[in-house]
């Protein structure tokens, strides 16, 4: 699947990106007659990530239309926890779950870290570094993702859908 250039997509570990054009790179050690998206990170303007446009590997897709966002959201207080009891099998789940780019599956990791670090304060734990970076990058990507397609404030989705949380407890 072929991008067009001004497009936005959610590209691996890199988020939500703008492409911003679809080129031959010169760049030492790539490979001068393949071709290249040029991504532009939105929200770092210094940034800008080469992408082969044929590498299966890395996940890109377009983002999140309103219709899906919509029913993202909808669908938000049934959509399940990512519960693994086990540490180091719960961040095999998490780090899995992030390389998919899949928005259903961040929802996962935030509510069910969300919750986790509500149960731990409430038993006076500290959040665990691991939940504490998971449930960033799944934050991260979630809410900048849906505030793009809604035209809205990155806060005004994340207070929107922790009130949600708050809501079905």
């Amino acid at each position: 699947m072929m991008f067009e250039v001004g497009e936005y997509v959610v590209y691996g570990s890199k988020g939500v990106c703008q492409v911003e054009d679809i080129t031959h790179i010169d760049i030492s050690g790539a490979d001068r007659n393949r071709l290249y998206y040029v991504l532009a990170p939105v929200g770092d303007t210094n940034g800008r990530v080469y992408a082969p446009t044929d590498n299966p590997k890395i996940t890109m897709r377009r983002v999140i239309t309103r219709e899906e966002a919509g029913r993202l959201i909808e669908d938000f207080p049934t959509i399940e926890l990512l519960w693994v009891p086990d540490d180091k099998q719960r961040e095999a789940k998490y780090k899995e779950a992030m390389r998919t780019c899949d928005y259903r599956a961040w929802v996962s990791i935030v509510k069910t870290l969300y919750l986790r670090k509500k149960e731990r304060i409430a038993q006076g734990k500290k959040v665990t570094t691991l939940d504490e970076r998971y449930m960033k990058a799944a934050e991260n990507e979630l809410y900048s993702e849906l505030a793009l397609t809604l035209g809205v404030p990155r806060e005004q989705v994340e207070e929107y859908l922790k009130e949600k949380l708050d809501e079905h407890r």
